[in-house]
């Protein structure tokens, strides 16, 4: 039996309640690399231009005090689409936009280069992960009330 279990059992026993707590997923105010904003439904209509996906993004912020490469670190959806990050250093308290559509690299904005749309406008999964796979953070979210997350 897991020692989840045994302390489970024994509060049972004894008629008493117990609080298991277990480690947060995400290290935001201890210092890392994290997502900061998913915003998945750009204004107006979905037509698929430049302007429209570019207003698509997620925002990865650097809460760390020292600059960390990017590079090799990636961004995935529930539906598998993946944006590999290409050599980029994020300065200390730093954001970098990786907006969906087309552009040119430039400080705190990148580019996925798609043609259409990644981010479900109602519901959603960002992940992010290290070159080794380990995964950094996740921000998922289930309404289309607004067009925006923050993680």
């Amino acid at each position: 039996m897991t020692r989840t279990r045994v302390l489970i059992a024994a509060a049972a026993i004894a008629g008493t309640t117990t609080t298991l707590l277990t480690p947060a997923t995400t290290t935001h105010a201890a210092g890392g690399i994290h997502l900061y904003w998913v915003y998945h439904d750009s204004p107006g209509s979905d037509t698929g231009s430049n302007t429209s996906l570019n207003a698509e993004y997620v925002q990865i912020r650097n809460s760390h005090s020292y600059a960390v490469q990017l590079q090799g670190y990636t961004i995935r959806d529930n539906t598998g689409y993946i944006y590999t990050f290409p050599s980029y250093k994020i300065s200390a308290g730093k954001t970098v936009k990786v907006h969906t559509g087309k552009g040119t690299k430039e400080a705190g904005h990148l580019y996925w280069g798609r043609s259409w749309y990644v981010w479900n406008n109602t519901d959603d999964k960002a992940t992010l992960r290290k070159p080794s796979g380990t995964i950094v953070d996740t921000c998922f979210y289930n309404s289309s009330a607004s067009d925006y997350k923050m993680c």
